[in-house]
């Protein structure tokens, strides 16, 4: 993986143990809770998270990461002698970070001109969040492992990016609304009738394609829909919550649905929890 350089930001939610195995870098998101600031996905698990989000007064908020952030990373990998390094970023429709990032590169390539035909800065913009990028990256990471080149790996994380979904579904209303995923009154009905959104993100903007009534429901829809959707032959993701009761379910469902395993099981991180809530299930898959 010698020359490569694989980053991105924690609202990826990729694992600590995969990032570390296969030396993606992951910027931390801040994190503010009371007056305290913390770093996501470094400072806590997201287990630990979400105790902190269902104690805490206030919901905690979440800050972009500025150009700084950036410049810092790519100065250290070009002095290391990197020859191409692949960002892949959140949203660019929800967060200011992934224009922050194509600043940033702006500026270095103007700092550094002569760095320009011998270090590559990629930068993909997923227009999503979650595993539906960090998966991308994973699979990317491995890639190069085995000696795949550069643009190889930057085509086949464009690729996977313009072609993921995913479909959850926020079991508890209060964290979406406060957001702004799910307006007031469609929160003030939906817990009135008990009934349940699931949503998807369409090119950066959420989007909700059905409401269901009752948890049950919602486990078989969203294996339904995986199901229904699903490029035949490409692995498919479970997210959790703090839910594992449902998440339990959604497991036996799919598997039903699906015949076979999900390729992981992964929690969200603190950035999806703040404004989807920690008690949600889902399902990524490539359509």
């Amino acid at each position: 993986m010698a020359g490569i350089r694989f980053t991105t930001d924690s609202a990826s939610d990729i694992p600590a143990p995969l990032r570390e195995e296969l030396g993606i870098l992951v910027l931390p998101f801040p994190i503010a809770s009371g007056d305290k600031e913390y770093e996501d996905g470094f400072d806590f698990t997201p287990d630990q998270f979400y105790d902190m989000l269902l104690a805490a007064p206030k919901i905690p908020t979440h800050a972009q990461l500025n150009p700084y952030v950036f410049t810092e990373v790519f100065e250290a990998a070009y002095a290391e002698g990197c020859a191409d390094l692949i960002h892949t970023s959140i949203n660019s429709k929800g967060s200011a970070t992934c224009a922050n990032a194509f600043q940033a590169r702006e500026e270095f390539y103007q700092d550094h001109p002569e760095a320009r035909d011998t270090f590559r800065i990629h930068i993909i913009d997923s227009l999503d969040y979650t595993m539906t990028y960090g998966w991308a990256v994973v699979q990317g990471a491995r890639m190069a492992a085995q000696g795949a080149a550069a643009q190889e790996i930057v085509d086949y994380i464009q690729d996977w990016v313009d072609h993921v979904r995913v479909i959850f579904a926020p079991l508890d209303l209060r964290f979406a609304k406060k957001s702004g995923r799910i307006s007031a009154a469609a929160a003030f009905v939906g817990e009135a009738l008990g009934l349940k959104p699931i949503m998807t993100f369409l090119d950066g903007e959420s989007k909700i394609l059905e409401k269901v009534r009752g948890e049950r429901t919602v486990v078989a829809k969203l294996a339904e829909m995986c199901r229904r959707e699903r490029q035949p032959g490409t692995p498919y993701l479970v997210v959790r919550g703090n839910n594992q009761e449902q998440t339990d379910k959604l497991l036996d469902a799919c598997l039903q649905e699906l015949g076979e395993e999900p390729a992981m099981i992964y929690p969200i991180g603190g950035v999806v929890a703040i404004n989807a809530g920690p008690n949600l299930i889902g399902v990524v898959y490539r359509t």
